[in-house]
């Protein structure tokens, strides 16, 4: 097994190595660094970042007036001719433009499709400014288009097969909760919980968690108050088949159940042994009314 990359590494332990497999990411590199104008700079279909803070790059963007770009962006030749594609180095390049600088130093490689995406998607692995679902993302492409185990994954961006698997397991979740969590409304471990709750009750809660500001404990305690059943209301017996009841009891020495209302029902009288049900009829030949269903207590 290979050894593990932690954090903080950058560019440096990708593009001078092979690829995941061992081989050589991309083909020849032109001698040292150049000076590309920006205009001529598209960005990376294969950006995992969505989400840039605006603070953070404007400090980039004044750092950049006044000492430049220190360490060099990486491009590649563009598929569509003319011009170059980013592959690593998306915020120093947004930076400078913000900067209005007319040129930006790069490193020119020629690399696949797949080389370029390995290359994106694990340099902004590498950082620590991700936001929960664009990570996630990252690892479904890393699993997904390029084959990479959890493992492997794992291994070259220094974090554990659990974190990882959990982090795929939030692209499950409805898209409004993604987006909250995007938006840091919601944290991992609000998600991890709603995932192991009925998806029917899961998009209310997780609303009502970004709009009361929930902390972890308060959403848990929520969702354990949504599943606790209610007990079954008891429906109180009728006055009158109640007293009915009471009389038959009497007559009959025994317990008679009165079943349905006024107007329809059944009468049910349990007995024993055979002397019981002897007595019981002897009661009923004193009244062969109430044999036939016509006898009133």
């Amino acid at each position: 097994m290979a050894k593990s990359r932690g954090l903080g590494r950058g560019l440096s332990s990708l593009i001078p190595e092979g690829s995941h497999n061992g081989g050589n990411i991309g083909g020849d590199m032109t001698s040292g660094v150049e000076q590309i104008p920006i205009e001529r700079i598209h960005s990376s279909p294969f950006q995992p970042r969505r989400h840039f803070a605006e603070n953070e790059l404007n400090e980039l963007s004044a750092s950049i007036r006044v000492h430049g770009v220190i360490q060099p962006i990486v491009v590649r030749p563009s598929s569509t001719g003319g011009g170059y594609e980013l592959v690593a180095g998306e915020r120093r390049y947004r930076a400078a433009k913000s900067a209005q600088m007319d040129k930006i130093p790069a490193i020119i490689r020629s690399m696949s499709d797949q080389e370029a995406m390995e290359i994106a998607l694990v340099e902004n692995l590498q950082r620590s400014d991700l936001n929960p679902m664009e990570e996630s993302w990252a690892y479904h492409k890393l699993t997904q288009e390029l084959g990479w185990t959890q493992e492997q994954i794992g291994e070259r961006v220094g974090k554990s097969r659990s974190h990882i698997a959990n982090y795929l397991r939030l692209l499950s979740l409805e898209p409004e909760i993604q987006q909250w969590v995007a938006e840091q409304k919601l944290t991992v471990a609000h998600a991890k919980f709603l995932l192991s709750l009925d998806p029917g009750k899961r998009l209310e809660l997780a609303e009502r968690a970004v709009k009361e500001e929930w902390t972890l404990r308060q959403l848990e305690t929520h969702a354990a108050m949504l599943t606790v059943t209610k007990a079954p209301q008891i429906k109180k017996p009728d006055v009158h088949i109640a007293v009915t009841e009471e009389q038959l009891r009497r007559r009959f020495g025994t317990k008679v159940r009165v079943k349905g209302d006024l107007n329809k029902g059944r009468i049910e009288i349990p007995y024993h042994t055979v002397e019981e049900l002897e007595r019981i009829l002897e009661i009923l030949e004193e009244h062969p009314q109430a044999a036939s269903g016509d006898f009133v207590v």
